[in-house]
């Protein structure tokens, strides 16, 4: 038995030995606009927002607000596409644009079959801005419930047009004030950047794409000449397919902010689930096959680390506990650097193993409700499963 735990130990060790040393160093949480990037891009290219707005109440005033307050030199015209909103978002953010010229709120139309509820609203948003013959180069695809600081738009720009990007995308700060936020947030952040690292993605020879859908600047002339956003009108998982669809066309950025927040609450843990298992068994491409092997990569690289150390130091096995504190002491000062972004103490870095039995037993639960016939809902709209793709890594 202890030599079967010594294996898994070590399995677990190797594990994390590849990660911190050949994933990209996706840990260290570094992929930053630099200063550099709000210097001169001039002349300053027009820039549309496509804002879709489902049951955004809560926080659509002070997203329209921030993009209002942009200090962008060039021209930027706003497109709000009230996706058939059942609450007070319409008159909201009316209230907020104060019929300022540079906003257009669309009353979106229902939802067609064969389309996500927001690339359906994304694509209202694309149609308006071709109807009003705009001549915008670039197009901000950002969600109705982020603040974003008053150098967004500007410093985004200035990257794409520095570097000759096709797609400049930021993730952007998580809300972080409840317990459970604090807890289950960062280890999100830390997931996303392993299963997609950022300077992989940044790098223009490697295939693996993937942005962050709250705020996603694109070029619009290598847009239409992917095929539209209507190429990915059934993706859930909607931001990495359209880094997915563009990246052949062009080079990509994909980086993290400390200035621009999101304002989306989950102060239960079951909001966190809700978000959680929506995508989750998407991104295994609704293959059981994936999620056995994914839930096995769980235990062995998160789970193993702690239960070695316990049952190395119960039976008297000091080659297990050693292995185990080694592979638990990696993990963790892995995890300091999403830690520190997210204002968070190092000694949390310890409780990694909890968060991810959390997070396992989110991917479990969404592989349920797609297997059962009982996808979860998003905004009262039931999600329908698309055909099985296999994500691009």
């Amino acid at each position: 038995m202890i030599e079967a735990l010594v294996f898994a130990a070590s399995l677990s060790l190797a594990a994390w030995v590849y990660l911190l040393v050949f994933r990209g160093a996706f840990w260290r949480s570094d992929q930053f606009l630099p200063a550099a990037a709000t210097q001169a891009a001039h002349p300053w290219p027009d820039v549309a927002a496509v804002i879709p707005a489902r049951n955004e109440a809560d926080n659509i005033a002070d997203a329209v607000a921030a993009h209002l307050t942009q200090d962008y030199p060039g021209n930027y015209r706003i497109y709000l596409v009230n996706d058939q909103s059942t609450d007070a978002t319409q008159r909201l953010a009316m209230e907020a644009a104060a019929g300022d010229p540079a906003v257009q709120i669309i009353k979106g139309s229902p939802l067609p079959e064969g389309w996500t509820g927001k690339l359906w609203a994304v694509n209202q948003g694309l149609q308006a801005i071709e109807d009003k013959n705009e001549q915008a180069k670039y197009v901000l695809f950002t969600d109705a419930d982020i603040r974003h600081s008053a150098n967004t738009v500007t410093d985004l720009v200035a990257k794409a047009e520095g570097e000759n990007l096709v797609l400049v995308s930021q993730m952007v700060m998580l809300r972080y004030q409840s317990i459970w936020e604090n807890f289950l947030i960062p280890a999100f952040v830390y997931y996303f950047q392993m299963l997609y690292p950022f300077r992989w993605v940044n790098d223009p020879r490697r295939k693996i794409a993937a942005a962050a859908g709250g705020c996603m600047l694109v070029r619009r002339a290598e847009l239409a000449k992917a095929g539209g956003i209507e190429q990915i009108r059934d993706r859930i998982i909607d931001d990495c397919a359209l880094a997915q669809l563009l990246k052949p066309h062009g080079p990509v950025w994909l980086g993290l902010t400390r200035d621009s927040l999101s304002l989306r609450a989950c102060d239960h843990l079951s909001d966190i689930w809700s978000m959680v298992t929506r995508t989750a068994f998407v991104q295994l491409s609704h293959s059981v096959l994936a999620l056995i092997g994914t839930v096995a990569a769980m235990i062995i690289i998160y789970l193993a680390p702690p239960v070695s150390v316990l049952l190395g130091a119960v039976f008297g096995a000091p080659a297990l506990l050693s292995i185990g504190a080694a592979s638990w002491v990696l993990m963790a000062a892995s995890y300091l650097p999403t830690l520190a972004l997210y204002r968070q103490p190092a000694w949390g870095s310890v409780f990694m193993p909890i968060a991810a039995l959390l997070y396992t037993l989110m991917t479990i639960d969404s592989a349920r409700k797609y297997l059962t016939g009982k996808p979860p809902a998003w905004r009262n709209r039931k999600i329908a499963a698309p055909p099985a793709r296999e994500p691009d890594r």
